[in-house]
């Protein structure tokens, strides 16, 4: 039986022992993380916190509705079993909330539901093979950028400064997503020191010749994967490798001792392009959408 459990009358141990020990395991999940990101989130619980699914929502117009929180790419459901029935989560959700828009993971397959479900794509590189064997199977484009990048003796930078990324992300991923507010930017700093604080995150930066910052990226690692939650040029010095060069200084350094190298994901064909020429592949997720809101409500949600 699934129940609706508020925050503040979660058992946080056994929820976290959860998420640790799921199949789908992901650093999103955890107590910890939900509570810098998320302004509310409570959680539906089966059984004994044998399966998880933590749920963001806020409140508009007196309507509680789940949203997807800025700097969180996975959640869904987090289970010990691999044979669970994800049905009655979902269920369960449509049942309290009106309007949901939330992230499952790549290890949730739901086949109900499919009017709600969108299909979204990440792309992940297996780091089983060494390292040459990885630089081997880049694409031409980014062996181009790796001897740019060489050429104009870009430096890499471990353990910068979180402030150096985020004014970076800041002044050029940023102009282009106006929707990104200044707390989203201050919730994005506590999340990256707290991170760096518990030896699940670690920022690099590179740097030219003249000490100017050119690229920065902020990794998050947990069990075997290391993710990009965050990364951004110098749009105004593109054409330097820098960006080929951070991911490739990354991979190159998280290659002994971790299985999968995860870009994040992106559904824009331009940007999954890329992100493949590094010889990723891609995995698929899906993103739940469910509006049973009156018609004079659904105006407010466009």
């Amino acid at each position: 039986m699934i129940h609706y459990i508020k925050r503040k009358d979660l058992d946080v141990v056994k929820y976290d022992a959860c998420i640790e020990n799921s199949l789908q395991s992901r650093v999103y999940a955890f107590s910890w993380y939900l509570d810098i990101v998320a302004d509310n989130w409570d959680v539906l619980v089966s059984g004994d916190y044998e399966a998880v699914m933590p749920i963001p929502w806020k409140q508009k117009y007196f309507i509680k509705y789940v949203y997807p929180p800025f700097w969180l790419l996975e959640l869904g459901v987090f289970s010990l079993d691999k044979e669970l029935n994800f049905q009655p989560f979902l269920e369960c959700l449509s049942t309290k909330f009106r309007f949901v828009e939330s992230r499952l993971n790549t290890d949730n397959i739901v086949g109900h539901f499919k009017d709600n479900l969108l299909r979204k794509d990440m792309q992940v590189l297996s780091l089983s093979e060494d390292y040459n064997l990885v630089f081997s199977n880049l694409k031409k484009d980014r062996k181009k950028d790796l001897k740019k990048a060489n050429n104009l003796g870009l430096l890499e930078k471990w353990n910068d400064n979180s402030g150096i990324l985020i004014a970076l992300f800041k002044n050029n991923v940023g102009k282009r997503t106006p929707n990104i507010l200044e707390s989203d930017y201050n919730i994005l700093k506590k999340v990256i020191d707290i991170c760096i604080e518990k030896g699940v995150g670690e920022i690099l930066s590179v740097y030219n010749n003249d000490d100017k910052i050119v690229a920065s990226g902020f990794f998050l690692k947990h069990k075997k994967t290391v993710t990009i939650l965050v990364s951004s040029t110098d749009f105004k010095n593109r054409k330097n490798g820098a960006n080929t060069f951070l991911i490739d200084r990354a991979i190159f350094k998280y290659q002994k001792n971790f299985n999968f190298f995860s870009f994040g994901g992106s559904s824009m064909q331009s940007i999954a392009k890329y992100f493949l020429s590094f010889g990723a592949e891609t995995k698929e997720y899906q993103q739940i959408k469910m509006n049973t809101l009156p018609f004079f409500v659904k105006l407010f949600k466009r």
